[in-house]
């Protein structure tokens, strides 16, 4: 009986020290083997893996890309137009040894605290760049300007194992103490720009006007002048026509004017008109050829 109680025992040990020993890497994770403190060995490749136990110990890190928000920072462009900036960046633990050494027993949030120093750094230093406006910040141009912090602190994230995947610009307003001034500067430009506008407008249409008046003018000179001619050519033809009439018969040409005179001289029902008596303008009314 005591001899089965000693052998129950040795296997209640051997199953503790067993499961003491024998760990399991996850997929999504890399872990190492500390001894004292001192770093005995590294498992990156999920599966089992074993220890010596009560004396080794394994600390377990996220092998996956990880999310880091960096609060609001204020940046000044190269044309001091103040920006409010909101970053946040992608970031694996790439060696787990030297991000051990980094940080140590702080770990991750330690890690963070540092890479967060160093992406606002990096955002200060290339947005504050000479070369970079405020526009450039909010225009098409922004997708390379984060792939410059994102190179600037790739590099200088290395010292702590860490490898910057990506670095993207979330939100970039005006601090609110400049909203007021801004919104003023930009009615201002754009009223300039719809005086401009006004003015081009104006002088077009005034180009439109002079062109329509000049048109006018030659239309009704070139109108005038045809009529001259059409008018000069009827009263030829109208001479040519009373020539040969008075050609082909001179007393009935003589009679038909006078007839014509007649009628145009007594016009309405009360004619006054003071001629001598023996004035050629009634020759035909006195004469037997007349009557």
């Amino acid at each position: 009986m005591k001899r089965l109680q000693i052998l129950f025992v040795a296997l209640i040990l051997a199953v503790v020290v067993v499961s003491s020993s024998v760990f399991v890497v996850d997929e999504r994770q890399k872990a190492l083997v500390l001894q004292f403190g001192q770093i005995k060995a590294v498992k990156e490749e999920p599966g089992l893996a074993f220890k010596i136990p009560l004396i080794q110990e394994v600390v377990f890190y996220d092998d996956r890309i990880l999310s880091l928000e960096t609060p609001e920072i204020e940046v000044t462009p190269s044309d001091d137009r103040r920006l409010v900036v909101d970053a946040f960046a992608r970031y694996r633990i790439a060696d787990l040894v030297q991000f051990r050494q980094a940080v140590s027993t702080g770990g991750i949030r330690l890690a963070e605290d540092r890479l967060q120093g160093i992406l606002n750094a990096q955002v200060r230093e290339v947005l504050g760049s000479e070369t970079v406006t405020s526009n450039t910040i909010l225009s098409s141009d922004r997708a390379e300007l984060m792939n410059r912090i994102r190179d600037q602190a790739r590099v200088r994230a290395l010292p702590l194992g860490v490898e910057v995947v990506d670095v993207r610009l979330k939100q970039t307003f005006l601090p609110d103490q400049n909203l007021d001034a801004t919104f003023a500067r930009m009615r201002a430009e754009r009223e300039r720009e719809a005086a401009d506008e006004r003015a081009r407008g104006e002088e077009a249409a005034q180009r439109v006007r002079a062109q329509a008046d000049r048109t006018v003018v030659e239309l009704q000179s070139d109108a005038q002048r045809q009529a001259e001619i059409v008018r000069g050519e009827a009263d030829a033809e109208r001479n040519n026509i009373f020539a040969n009439a008075y050609g082909a018969d001179p007393e009935f040409f003589e009679f038909y004017r006078s007839l014509n005179a007649y009628r145009e001289s007594l016009k309405g029902s009360n004619t006054t008109m003071v001629i001598s008596p023996d004035s050629e303008f009634f020759d035909f009314l006195k004469s037997d050829s007349g009557r």
